[in-house]
């Protein structure tokens, strides 16, 4: 049953054929990740051959579930050594690169700042270094970041010409990577586009500390939802759907066949602003969970209050829009870890896989 959803919602509205990734020889970092499992899952689908280094994985993953472990090159490793990077790069006659690992959770982050150091900015440049080293092979890098960069900025909308102004561990981490990919294209000509994403979601993300999983599963055990609130006021995001960030990165690969998208960045996201309470309520309404009030919880530690992010520049330059609305987007997350979650339970798992957090 579970099997089937994931076949279903795989699905992309107005997908093409991409005849350009066809037995293109790919590096995705990143690709057992949640965002990089459905990055992969569309270059394989593609005919794109695709090779990856492997640090760890979740047997649970998406990754692992649906197969895709499976269909690519996995070579054991980290891009943290970049000696191993450089032969693989080279080994492999790698064409285009997607770099995408990275320590995603702004809470690790912060508790972890040395590792998210060590693999957000080191990892990075070791990735380019060594495209540049192979600039002969290598044509297109498409490198992630995340409106996090721009750290707390008091202009709203973002736009890609606001400085990169990171504070906290992540924030920084994802404004150094990004300063630094550009710079190996003003330095060096190395074809990089990065892009600047709003907060992801989608099924298979199994950081049940992130608000879509976490809600979904608390509401699922008919528990109370969590909504974290810092002194200030809610806070206000921008979010975008899995499907519409895999458009995305083939947007910017695409993109990069044109030299006037070399060296650029490009923000991607619905363009809206939320509240965490307005997301846990269209959940609640999703579900038919109204009747479950929300648990209000104090903020911890410093994160940025509002977020909205501009998508212009990316819909001008490269052609790209969103294709699935929020609730559109949601009402496919939530159907991906109702049949997750369930089948997890009737497949006599431990009953661990729905304990709150």
């Amino acid at each position: 049953m579970w099997f089937t959803t994931v076949s279903k919602n795989t699905e992309y509205k107005g997908a093409l054929m991409n005849n350009s990734l066809r037995e293109l020889r790919v590096l995705v970092t990143g690709a057992s990740g949640f965002m990089g499992s459905w990055l992969t899952e569309y270059l394989l689908n593609q005919g794109a051959t695709v090779t990856t280094l492997l640090a760890d994985w979740n047997p649970d993953s998406y990754f692992v579930r649906s197969g895709i472990v499976h269909r690519i090159r996995n070579v054991i490793g980290s891009i943290e050594d970049y000696d191993l990077l450089e032969k693989v790069i080279g080994d492999h006659g790698i064409n285009a690169v997607f770099h995408l690992a990275a320590i995603s959770v702004e809470g690790l982050a912060f508790e972890k700042p040395r590792l998210s150091f060590e693999i957000n900015i080191r990892g990075t440049y070791n990735v380019l270094e060594a495209c540049r080293v192979h600039s002969d092979m290598v044509r297109r890098v498409v490198v992630a970041s995340s409106d996090k960069a721009y750290g707390d900025s008091p202009i709203l909308p973002y736009t890609e010409d606001l400085p990169m102004l990171g504070r906290h561990p992540y924030e920084v981490s994802k404004s150094c990577a990004d300063l630094i990919a550009r710079s190996y294209y003003h330095s060096y000509g190395l074809p990089v586009a990065v892009g600047r994403f709003g907060n992801i979601y989608g099924g298979g993300d199994l950081n049940w500390s992130r608000l879509l999983p976490n809600t979904i599963r608390r509401l699922l055990n008919n528990d109370r939802p969590r909504v974290r609130m810092p002194a200030q006021g809610s806070f206000m995001r921008d979010f975008l759907y899995v499907k519409d960030a895999v458009n995305a990165y083939i947007a910017m690969f695409e993109g990069l066949a044109r030299p006037e998208v070399h060296g650029e960045a490009f923000n991607f996201a619905m363009g809206g602003t939320w509240t965490v309470l307005e997301v846990v309520e269209k959940i609640q309404r999703i579900m038919h969970c109204e009747d479950i009030e929300p648990l209000i919880e104090n903020q911890s530690h410093g994160e940025i209050w509002h977020q909205q992010v501009s998508a212009e520049k990316a819909k001008k330059v490269l052609g790209w829009t969103p294709r699935y609305s929020f609730d559109e987007g949601l009402a496919e997350t939530v159907e991906w870890y109702l049949e997750f979650l369930l089948a997890s339970v009737s497949s006599s798992k431990p009953s661990s896989v729905l304990a709150t957090v």
